[in-house]
């Protein structure tokens, strides 16, 4: 059996190893291009997609291969020139691997960004150096405060059409700074560069000596990888219930999942959620051998010393930090679907491994995303809309604050009719720095 120490080093080792970042950025900042100017450089291009690129470039009339076509992989994207889908691409270098999210720079489009932003350590926020910080950056930025991003790195692309100047990136770095600093960003990096040119995106610019910074790959490569969850609360959402009764184990009952946040060890109390029974944890089994030990994200069956009745959508959790279980649910949600949300629609709230009934019993506000103003009972959201939401379920739910888990603190509201998602939610306040909302009287819910 391995050992704690051996483990507990594996696991320091592969958490510095991967790290998920999206791309955000108004239409035509050069978003596909850095990212292609990414994949290029770093060598992570196959031969046959630089030549498809090269070859579809040289039939639109371009001598040189335009990058933005490693990402932009739909017809109408390649068509319009613009992002319309989140671009997922996988690359890696000899210090990390990646996750990278390209999303869409229009309005119309926030959802996508929400999405692929969801689940990222780090933003890349372009900005088109002749045009500064303007309304849609300010979006940006607070979407990625809204989704609790650790990190965010201004982009300032397209030096080489302002002269190199540094007062011009001085002026925007400072400026943005500011602006996302009063939203809780917590981390904030400003690297200038030029995506079409090369500067400062994977090879330090020639032409920018006073710029004494990383260049984004090197950025990249350090930036701490906050997704290592191991200390924060444990959470472990129980996704299977594994009962073989065969000769060789007639008693054997297993709680199988992916432990969400924190680390479980063997004899430890713990508390299954709503029901509140507790227990001790009997055994850990990691890939069918027993281990003292195991932490977020692996997939492990616990075993526990009583037999208590624990079913899919329970979560466990150490006894001594148990979330408050809750039938009222406020948060913020961003709309995904083209149907609107409105008050009194019956929905399922989909939470980890559990899906509850619930219903919308109110929608007190819907942020506008321009100047961060809250539009008083809009009465319903529409897609892309991020708003205010207070929700009754028809069971208790282990909500945790997602400004205390991104993991265990999110959630998803669906069309019960046709299991379409309609919402995004994330449970408690929407910014860092929000003051506490109101609560209303309860009167009236019907469950």
């Amino acid at each position: 059996m391995t050992s704690s120490t051996e483990q507990t080093a594996e696991h320091l080792l592969s958490a510095t190893t991967l790290l998920r970042f999206a791309t955000a950025g108004s239409v035509d900042d050069g978003k596909s291009t850095l990212v292609g100017r990414l994949l290029h450089d770093s060598k992570s291009v196959l031969a046959d997609q630089l030549e498809a690129v090269e070859h579809a470039s040289r039939s639109r009339g371009q001598e040189a291969p335009d990058l933005a076509l490693l990402t932009d992989g739909l017809r109408a994207e390649r068509e319009q020139g613009i992002t319309i889908d989140v671009a997922y691409r996988y690359f890696a270098t000899p210090r990390r691997r990646f996750i990278l999210a390209d999303t869409p720079g229009h309005v119309q489009y926030t959802r996508n960004m929400v999405t692929g932003a969801s689940t990222a350590e780090l933003t890349v926020i372009l900005v088109d150096a002749r045009n500064g910080v303007v309304e849609q950056t300010r979006r940006h930025a607070a979407i990625a405060a809204l989704l609790r991003v650790p990190h965010v790195v201004l982009a300032v692309n397209k030096m080489d059409l302002v002269g190199y100047e540094e007062s011009v990136f001085a002026a925007i770095a400072e400026e943005f700074t500011v602006y996302a600093s009063e939203l809780g960003v917590p981390d904030i990096t400003a690297i200038p560069i030029s995506a079409l040119a090369g500067d400062n995106v994977v090879e330090a610019s020639a032409t920018m000596d006073w710029y004494g910074g990383p260049t984004v790959l090197e950025h990249l490569e350090t930036v701490p990888a906050s997704h290592d969850l191991t200390g924060c609360h444990a959470r472990f959402p129980v996704q299977y219930v594994i009962r073989p009764q065969t000769a060789e184990h007639p008693d054997y009952r297993g709680y199988a999942g992916q432990i969400a946040a924190g680390t479980f060890r063997v004899g430890e109390s713990v508390t299954v959620l709503p029901s509140g029974r507790t227990s001790r944890i009997a055994g850990i089994d990691l890939l069918g051998e027993p281990v003292d030990v195991a932490w977020t994200p692996q997939s492990v069956t616990l075993l526990l010393e009583d037999d208590i009745d624990v079913s899919r959508g329970d979560i466990v959790v150490p006894s001594g930090d148990a979330p408050p279980t809750t039938q009222d649910v406020e948060a913020t949600v961003c709309h995904v679907a083209d149907t609107p949300l409105t008050v009194g629609a019956r929905v399922l709230l989909k939470h980890t491994t559990r899906t509850v009934k619930a219903i919308v019993k109110e929608i007190p506000s819907r942020l506008t995303l321009d100047d961060l103003s809250q539009h008083p009972a809009p009465g319903q959201l529409v897609a892309n809309d991020i708003g205010r939401v207070r929700v009754r379920t028809a069971e208790p739910l282990a909500l945790d604050a997602y400004a205390d888990s991104r993991r265990t603190g999110s959630f998803l509201l669906i069309d019960p009719a046709d299991g379409t998602t309609l919402a995004a939610g994330m449970a408690g306040e929407s910014f860092a720095a929000a003051e506490a909302a109101p609560v209303r009287d309860d009167e009236g819910w019907d469950f």
